[in-house]
């Protein structure tokens, strides 16, 4: 096997170290937590886990505002723990992928202490400071992603200094090249202790325009909008210079590759399909030197519907460099969970399409078992988001809820203290424990589809091919070696009949998505589900896969 084998043929499962597993009783997950709950990402057959922050922070944006790049935050732990999961986790045949923050740090990072100091101070020139605009105030038009301009007023010094977040989220000057090799040092640190890769966060904001000129208005804002989308990130984010800096972080992963295993990293980037390419990095030469995996988010967004998804797979996959890995994500700790978006039959035909299109797929924590975005009342918002926004639906606290492990111990078995966020109402019925004893719950489809995944070389590694089905089915072959296999996914509300054309000649079913998916067909073809003069009649949101 290739030493990039493990990323491009396994499956990534995030977690949220807050909300995964309490170990100490204090209501917040921990790395002791992630460590005791191993063996269920065993079982479930996942091949890594990304772990969101867990440095040192001040949590105005729970790990977000790193304090120190080289350190484990108290409340998550020690740098003794976490060594103690990567040692478990890699003695479970599971590889760690560590969130790395590298846009900004907190506003209490030593650095910008320093930096803020005096305006001749060494590291100064490590942030984003300018004047103020003429006749007083900020320098430019540029706008927060939390709400409000990106920039603060700082009076010991009277300048202001740039933040594409909160203000206690400074943006690190990225055309310094101190603050790059202090950045890539960091990334060593951790890689000497054993992680397989790292998570980049918004990658695309490193650089932002040297000349700090406004952007310009977003001619499609409308009043009620995030306010961050009244002008076009045009000068702030996906600057031609990022590219560099992307090159020389995945030389600093290259150091710590080797013939069994390579480090990969994984790119935040919320960017249009023709820009999201150029994170891959391809050179004149063809050759790949950016990140291996530019985050594809279009799942998350797409109406569901099966034209919008078919075109998406489609003008995905011509779009990709030769050699490219694709990678296809459903959802994460900043979006609505896919259940909640689709309800539960939908999240089982999403399952399924996640699971068998070409490339990566990443699961996020607890949506193997559904679980659905959580109400949270204003007196317990934790999110600054929403805060920031109060009114416009867009906190994340929904979404990061704690994981519901069992209905008979207190607070689903993830806590003996009080949670940070709230349980969802279904804890005592929808939980690990109870769905591993219910052979049609989300959890058995999501493992007997990732054990079918891992032992079909046509899901894991074969190509892609699409077929055309009509306007409620979504259908397409994975191919290797000879081997073929036709998925088809009935997005409609109605049952489907799926042409004997496009089908297999003597179909087999191997998956069904159906809740009683023990239903089988013999190799004849001539099972439930297969009239040979028809065609494959599908429940409504249904999905299968079919061999031969």
């Amino acid at each position: 096997m290739s030493a990039d084998a493990w990323w491009k043929n396994g499956i990534v499962y995030q977690i949220y170290p807050r909300s995964f597993q309490d170990s100490d009783g204090d209501g917040i997950g921990d790395l002791a937590g992630i460590r005791r709950r191993l063996d269920h990402l065993v079982a479930l057959g996942v091949d890594a886990l990304w772990i969101s922050p867990c440095y040192p922070s001040p949590m105005a944006d729970f790990g977000y505002d790193i304090s120190d790049y080289c350190d484990i935050d108290p409340r998550f732990g020690s740098l003794a723990d976490f060594d103690a999961l990567v040692a478990d986790a890699h003695a479970k045949g599971l590889r760690v992928v560590m969130d790395f923050v590298p846009n900004h740090s907190s506003d209490r990072h030593p650095w910008f202490i320093q930096s803020r100091s005096a305006r001749d101070d060494p590291k100064r020139d490590w942030y984003l400071w300018r004047d103020p605009a003429e006749g007083g105030g900020p320098p430019n038009n540029w706008r927060s992603n939390f709400g409000g301009p990106a920039w603060t007023f700082d009076a010991a010094t009277g300048q202001y200094y740039c933040h594409s977040f909160l203000r206690e989220q400074p943006d690190l000057n990225w055309r310094n090249p101190e603050v790059r090799a202090a950045m890539y040092e960091a990334m060593r640190f951790w890689l000497r202790r054993g992680v397989d890769g790292f998570r980049i966060d918004v990658l695309y904001h490193l650089v932002k325009d040297d000349e700090f000129r406004d952007n310009p208005p977003n001619p499609a804002f409308v009043e009620g909008q995030d306010n961050a989308h009244r002008v076009l990130p045009l000068y702030t984010s996906d600057r031609p210079e990022v590219q560099q800096i992307v090159i020389e972080m995945r030389k600093v992963a290259d150091e710590f590759g080797d013939a069994k295993s390579s480090r990969v990293l994984i790119g935040e980037l919320y960017l249009p399909l023709a820009r999201l390419m150029a994170y891959y990095g391809e050179d004149a030469n063809g050759v790949l030197q950016g990140v291996q995996l530019p985050f594809n988010f279009q799942l998350i967004a797409a109406e569901w519907q099966a034209p919008v998804i078919d075109r998406i797979v489609r003008d995905y996959e011509a779009a990709l460099p030769a050699g490219a890995a694709p990678n296809w994500v459903l959802g994460n700790h900043d979006k609505p969970r896919i259940a909640s978006r689709v309800g539960e039959a939908g999240a089982r035909l999403a399952a399924l399409l996640l699971l068998t299109l070409r490339g990566t797929p990443t699961l996020y924590y607890g949506d193997e078992i559904g679980m659905t975005d959580v109400p949270i009342p204003p007196d317990e918002v934790q999110d600054p988001f929403e805060k920031n926004e109060p009114g416009k639906g867009l906190g994340r606290d929904p979404q990061r809820t704690p994981m519901q492990w069992s209905g008979g111990a207190p607070n689903a078995g993830f806590t003996e203290g009080r949670p940070w966020l709230r349980l969802a109402s279904d804890w005592r019925q929808r939980n690990v424990e109870a769905q591993w004893q219910d052979e049609a719950s989300m959890l058995r489809l999501y493992q007997r589809l990732i054990a079918l995944r891992r032992d079909e070389p046509a899901l894991h590694e074969g190509r892609y091919e699409p077929i055309d089905a009509g306007t409620e089915l979504l259908a397409y072959a994975r191919v290797c070696r000879g081997r073929r296999l036709v998925v088809l996914l009935n997005f409609g509300a109605e049952a489907a009949v799926v042409s004997h054309e496009l089908v297999p000649i003597r179909p087999r079913l191997l998956f069904s998505t159906a809740a009683a998916a023990s239903k089988a067909t013999d190799n004849s073809g001539s099972g439930p589900g297969f009239e040979p003069t028809v065609g494959w009649t599908l429940a409504p949101f249904e999905g299968v896969i079919l061999s031969d």
